[in-house]
């Protein structure tokens, strides 16, 4: 009798171990990523013309931060990023897919090579959270990989909706089909549906519809979901509605085209039903929610003022982006910091806010950044860096390689060589290149930087012999 009660205590004991476990790992994780949000474009980042309520909402429930930055310039080197805690210049792929914009006449330097799929041996955050018990579905923009072997379900997502190798829409209304005439081939892409829907149906309200209904149908197990909006990448389509809406706004007061304040109105409005519904089940008390961009505002949609340039440009309208994180587990609420922080930072995030182990090996680029979250210490970390060897056609784009340390930026242009140095605290819109000023600094940061490629691996541009110069 006595070993059966000591048996029975035994067994009730490790289920009371194994609850309190799962309990403990319990943290959903929803991540909205959107693309070619500017810095400035919410309420809660100074816009008084784009209308945002839901998503500044999450900010006064989480932490805003003012000094995020992209891994890189343009979308899908940050999506990477994102997904493996990897500088994109370790990783290979420091161009979005398929690039096309390289002129065999027209640009002096060869582009440096980069990887057109998201390697498969990378083991991404989505496999990470998958291994301890995770539902994981992705819904969105992908543009990390072709159909065949490199989709979200060969990288850890249970479920796929609408990820493609493409990075826009046809339309944003359903079927959500077109076509796209490649720059350099001139060969026509036709731009094959992503998901279901019906006549009016608006892509955005799409992929929220079927977020909610992921969210309601793996309420009672942990999930991550990461819904990565096609918007606000062009072509700039919104709701007619909301279209009139800021029309009507006097020119003089739009800081961006109409079409595309409708168009992040209704991200707003998917972040409002997918934070709603978690409110709904319970679940918002339990789920770090994270909220950011792929790169800045596209320069023929809105003003990133005070910002230097535009979405292309490693200027800070280039790379810095909104970002907010909410975690209920021990984040604080309303609160604001200026610590710079980079897409590689969430991975480790992730992990750490969802009681699981780090992986060093796989985020070595990444930092932790739950105590910055709970106001506990900042992050000890000496420089961001970005590594973007190529052509496009956005306006102030050139190749270069660049470093943050502390408010200091530094870059270096790779045709020419010339290094421009801005103090970012008396100076965010860059106006005034300090780098013979203060050379001494210069020439340290550029070490830096030299330093940080060769570590790295970053593969270099080089000559080009059939430029033709005037030509």
């Amino acid at each position: 009798m006595k070993t059966g009660k000591l048996l029975l205590t035994i067994l009730t004991l490790g289920g009371l171990v194994q609850s309190a476990q799962a309990d403990k790992v319990r943290t959903n994780v929803v991540f909205f990523l959107v693309d070619d949000l500017g810095w400035r474009d919410l309420g809660c980042y100074g816009s008084d013309y784009y209308k945002t309520p839901h998503i500044d909402r999450l900010a006064g429930e989480g932490v805003r931060f003012t000094d995020a930055y992209a891994a890189c310039t343009v979308c899908s080197p940050t999506r990477a990023a994102i997904m493996t805690g990897k500088y994109p210049a370790r990783l290979l792929l420091t161009q979005w897919l398929p690039s096309g914009r390289w002129s065999r006449t027209g640009h002096k330097m060869k582009e440096a090579r980069y990887i057109s799929n998201l390697p498969l041996e990378e083991v991404t955050i989505a496999e990470a959270l998958r291994e301890h018990g995770y539902r994981t579905a992705f819904m969105g923009k992908w543009h990390l990989g072709t159909e065949t072997y490199y989709y979200p379900e060969h990288q850890g997502f249970d479920v796929n909706i609408a990820g493609r190798d493409y990075g826009a829409p046809g339309s944003y209304f359903f079927p959500f089909t077109g076509k796209w005439k490649i720059p350099s081939t001139g060969q026509t892409l036709h731009k094959k549906q992503p998901l279901a829907g019906k006549k009016g149906d608006y892509l955005a309200d799409r992929l929220a519809e079927e977020a909610e209904s992921f969210i309601r149908k793996n309420a009672d197990k942990p999930f991550f979901l990461m819904l990565s909006h096609y918007a606000v990448h062009t072509p700039l389509q919104g709701k007619p509605e909301k279209v009139a809406k800021y029309e009507a706004v006097a020119k003089a007061k739009q800081q961006g085209k109409p079409a595309y304040a409708a168009m992040v109105e209704s991200v707003d409005d998917s972040v409002g039903r997918v934070t709603g519904v978690l409110r709904e089940l319970g679940l918002d008390k339990n789920t770090l929610v994270i909220f950011t961009s792929d790169n800045g505002g596209f320069a023929g949609a809105t003003s990133n003022a005070p910002l230097r340039a535009n979405k292309g440009s490693n200027y800070e309208g280039g790379l810095r982006v909104p970002a907010i994180i909410k975690w209920p587990g021990g984040g604080k609420a309303g609160a604001t910091s200026g610590v710079p922080i980079t897409s590689t930072d969430f991975y480790p995030t992730i992990l750490a806010a969802t009681g699981q182990p780090l992986r060093p090996h796989q985020h070595m680029d990444g930092a932790d950044l739950t105590p910055v979250l709970s106001g506990e210490s900042e992050l000890k970390r000496d420089a961001l860096f970005w590594h973007y060897p190529h052509y496009n056609r956005h306006p102030q784009n050139f190749p270069a390689g660049v470093i943050r340390a502390g408010d200091w930026k530094l870059m270096q242009a790779f045709e020419s060589g010339e290094v421009s140095l801005f103090n970012l605290a008396e100076d965010i819109g860059e106006t005034t290149n300090l780098a013979k000023k203060h050379p001494g600094r210069a020439r340290r940061m550029l070490g830096w930087l030299n330093e940080w490629q060769q570590k790295v691996g970053a593969d270099p541009m080089r000559p080009n012999p059939e430029y033709s110069r005037g030509k």
